[in-house]
């Protein structure tokens, strides 16, 4: 599964909020896009959306930003990553409209595929932004990286 620029992008401005909720002025688009090396008007559309969303409340004008609207210990990442992706059809046959696959009737791919969709996301509802949060500790352009280590049936 692989998600959206926008929830990836999404996800991003969260985490960045969060670290730095305790601070008396509120994150501004220019910081998160600068940190990030993000286009600013692309983060605008972004950031428009999550405060539509009830994620990020903003303030305009000088002085202003955005600031989420929970603590991040209560915004789980399943919840966010629901809201933002548009489209959780990992084959052709998830979508009933337009479903054209002639083996349908006899596969049992869709079931497998779609209990590791859920899967996915019961594994994100776990974990929280506060869980996840950006650390400004690290170096600035140091990747954090995450080992994915395939498992294999023993039969």
């Amino acid at each position: 599964m692989r998600l959206t620029q926008w929830t990836d992008y999404a996800l991003r401005v969260l985490m960045y909020c969060a670290e730095h909720q305790q601070r008396a002025r509120p994150v501004t688009i220019t910081e998160i896009a600068e940190s990030h090396s993000i286009s600013r008007s692309h983060l605008t559309k972004i950031v428009h959306d999550l405060a539509v969303r009830g994620w990020i409340e903003t303030t305009r004008g000088r002085g202003g930003g955005m600031r989420l609207v929970k603590p991040a210990s209560e915004i789980s990442l399943g919840a966010v990553v629901r809201d933002t992706e548009t489209d959780f059809n990992m084959v052709e046959c998830f979508d009933r409209a337009n479903n054209q696959c002639r083996v349908v009737q006899h596969c049992t791919l869709r079931n497998v595929l779609f209990r590791a969709t859920q899967n996915f996301l019961t594994e994100l509802d776990g974990v929280s932004l506060a869980d996840v949060r950006a650390h400004t500790n690290q170096p600035t352009g140091t990747p954090s990286v995450v080992r994915i280590v395939p498992t294999r049936s023993s039969s």
